[in-house]
């Protein structure tokens, strides 16, 4: 199976040390290595959240790839991929999910269009 961890071209990077609070709406791909707090939403983008990363959110999107911590739950319209040293504790939904070994996850998973 192709790996993806690295989607097409990061559009938007949030960087190690940044913290943010509230609502992020994107198109594309962003690419977030820091503190984020609220709700990730995109209509037609991949949020890729990086190892460093600890993202308690709603998130939103057609494809997120995690590296990094999750609190919240995730609803992908495509697909998860999720990979160590990620760690998710919160539901989450796509019609495709990839959990590698070594990668926490703690909540329900549902594999519905």
């Amino acid at each position: 199976m192709k790996k993806t961890k690295e989607a097409k071209t990061i559009n938007t990077l949030l960087g190690a040390g940044t913290s943010i609070e509230g609502t992020i709406e994107f198109n594309n791909t962003v690419r977030l290595d820091g503190n984020v707090t609220g709700k990730i939403s995109s209509n037609q983008g991949t949020v890729i959240i990086g190892e460093k990363a600890v993202v308690s959110a709603e998130i939103i999107v057609d494809t997120a790839i995690i590296m990094g911590e999750v609190n919240g739950t995730i609803h992908a319209k495509e697909k998860i991929e999720v990979y160590p040293p990620g760690r998710i504790t919160g539901d989450i939904q796509a019609p495709v999910v990839l959990i590698e070994s070594g990668v926490i996850f703690n909540g329900n998973c549902s594999t519905k269009a």
